[in-house]
Order: structure tokens, then C-alpha cells, then sequence
């Protein structure tokens, strides 16, 4: 398994690196107000890949400072008051055989 995770990494480098090395010719990026970007193609892609991964991490960010602003509250609200012990629950009543089996088709014969 360890070797076959190794081959698959292997297999997306290359590719990646076959990608790269297709890629080379130069590409514009129009922004506005007539200002543009000249660069390889593979750089205008990582670019592009790169901003879309911190924007997705920024607009996680809001969620992240709420959830550990609640877990922040629970552990203080668990500190000042600690659990109670309590008792194990009592064993279940022992059911006869007979009930928990399904008939049997040939009991009246």
C-alpha cells in the first residue's frame, strides 16, 4: 500500500511537470483600466490557484473564530462546573429464550 501511494504521488507530479513544461508559452491577463499581465501560462494558472485558495481560507476564517469562541466558552463553562458522578445504569432484565426466537415452522407437526 505504502508503495502504491508513492506511485500515485509520482503520477501527479509528472503530470503536473508535463503540465508545466506545455505551458510555457506567454499568456495576457487583462485587468482593468488597460493594465495587463504578460507571464507563462503555468504562472498565470498557479496564480489563479493560489488566489482561489485564500479566498476560500478567508471565508472560513469567520466561521472558525465562532466555533472556537463557543469551545472557548464550553471549557470555561466546564471548568466552573464539573460534571457530576453518576451511577452506571442497571442491567437490563434477562429476557427468556423462547421470546427472542422466531417460531419455528414445524411446531405443530
Amino acid at each position: 500500500m505504502k508503495y502504491f501511494l508513492w506511485l500515485l504521488k509520482a503520477a501527479i507530479f509528472f503530470t503536473l511537470f508535463a503540465f508545466a513544461l506545455n505551458n510555457q508559452q506567454d499568456a495576457t491577463v487583462h485587468f482593468f483600466f488597460g493594465t495587463q499581465w504578460r507571464a507563462p501560462m503555468v504562472l498565470v494558472v498557479l496564480t489563479a490557484f493560489a488566489a482561489g485558495l485564500v479566498v476560500g481560507v478567508l471565508g472560513m476564517v469567520p466561521r472558525w473564530w465562532k466555533h472556537r469562541s463557543a469551545a472557548r466558552k464550553a471549557g470555561v463553562a466546564a471548568a466552573a462546573h464539573p460534571a457530576q458522578p453518576t451511577t452506571p445504569p442497571a442491567p437490563a432484565a434477562l429476557v427468556p429464550a423462547e421470546l427472542t426466537t422466531p417460531p419455528s415452522p414445524f411446531h405443530g407437526i
